[in-house]
């Protein structure tokens, strides 16, 4: 974890100088220090096994499509059962031990990753069949293109622009008129584009929050799986952990953290910890029965 912190932190750096080198001409760092970074961030990805999309080390190539072609998913994804009531969490999940996390407010994306790297990803679409953005994925701001687990790998989680992003974006259009309504909306036409420099431009972000498919034992717990995916270079939903008593007291944590918070975001989502029991209920013919989300009464940001 420290590692990729660092990692993070000498991509920041070397990107930062290549911007002012070759865009503003001029020079922040020598070219014995910035040699000297790039050549241990080399060395690091090759420890840890993660190049992360913005990594300097590589470039990913910009691409024109004529259309997204379509791809039914292997598994259906189904929208969640919601409540606005603290209570029915806490009736809910009962003896259990849960995972709590934000209710990320953008577009759900499939990730497929087979050797350790990245070979699809598809949009949620309708549930059951979604678009093939796989050249678009690969430009996101914060997705590892290889990560050291070698399995195939099928994760889910939400493409999200920031509101300082979209802000950004925003000031730029000068028309009222030709203005995005919100992030979801921008994020979802960002991430569907023909043409995935627009993609890269518009800065969008992806947080994983569940594993579909991985032969890695995860001590059977949700929490477990999440922290595994971080490991493995991912930005996950924030979470946490919480039982029936501390369910009411986490969810105000949540609350008094929205207006500082950068992500869109449109409720709280709570899982059972436990995977296999949550796999043992199935679903119903709309809603998985391992998962809920909880949506505040009134609308905040």
């Amino acid at each position: 974890m420290e590692k990729l912190l660092l990692m993070k932190e000498k991509i920041k750096l070397l990107n930062e100088a290549n911007k002012a080198y070759y865009q503003e001409d001029r020079e922040i760092m020598s070219n014995y220090e910035y040699d000297k970074l790039y050549d241990e961030l080399k060395q690091m990805e090759e420890e840890t096994g993660i190049i992360l999309s913005n990594s300097p080390t590589i470039r990913v190539g910009y691409e024109l499509l004529s259309n997204l072609p379509k791809e039914r998913h292997e598994k259906v994804m189904l929208s969640l059962d919601k409540t606005k009531e603290v209570s029915v969490l806490k009736d809910w999940l009962g003896e259990k031990e849960g995972v709590l996390s934000w209710k990320l407010d953008g577009l759900t994306i499939v990730m497929t990753y087979e050797g350790g790297k990245l070979v699809k990803a598809v949009t949620r679409g309708n549930g059951e069949i979604g678009e093939v953005i796989t050249n678009n994925a690969k430009v996101f701001a914060n997705i590892p293109i290889s990560i050291a687990y070698k399995g195939i790998l099928v994760i889910r989680g939400e493409a999200v622009i920031s509101y300082s992003d979209f802000n950004k974006i925003n000031d730029k259009i000068p028309e009222a008129e030709g203005k995005y309504k919100n992030p979801r909306n921008l994020c979802s036409g960002s991430v569907r584009q023909l043409n995935n420099k627009i993609t890269a431009e518009r800065n969008v972000r992806f947080y994983a929050f569940s594993v579909v498919k991985a032969d890695v034992d995860f001590n059977n717990s949700k929490a477990e799986q999440l922290i595994w995916l971080n490991r493995q270079g991912f930005s996950v939903v924030e979470f946490k952990k919480v039982v029936s008593d501390s369910i009411e007291e986490t969810v105000k944590w949540f609350e008094e953290g929205i207006a500082e918070n950068d992500i869109p975001s449109d409720g709280l989502v709570l899982t059972y910890d436990d995977i296999k029991y949550g796999s043992s209920l199935g679903s119903t013919a709309k809603f998985p029965r391992d998962s809920i989300a909880f949506k505040w009464r009134d609308e905040i940001k």
